[in-house]
């Protein structure tokens, strides 16, 4: 069964934040997030046009420091990580 378009881009989202080292399950552990803080992530990437580009950067890097600078939550992502190394 095909994957819907949330789906996907959930799948997008928490690769590019666990190669940026933002862990979003730990991240709403800690309060760091909220779930739907989480889900609204996820609803500004389906409205990304750049979705098989991210996932051929995902499939070649197994970490990096900046986001793609089309990743619509990149500069989250980073601060996320930022606040979960020094948290």
């Amino acid at each position: 069964m095909a994957q819907t378009p949330y789906e996907t881009h959930s799948a997008l989202m928490s690769g590019m934040a666990d190669r940026l080292g933002a862990d979003l399950d730990e991240a709403e552990l800690r309060g760091a997030i909220t779930p739907g803080i989480r889900n609204d992530m996820v609803l500004k990437c389906t409205g990304c046009t750049h979705p098989e580009d991210c996932r051929q950067v995902l499939e070649a890097k197994s970490d990096f420091n900046e986001p793609p600078i089309y990743c619509r939550n990149g500069e989250a992502l980073v601060e996320l990580a930022n606040d979960l190394k020094t948290g």
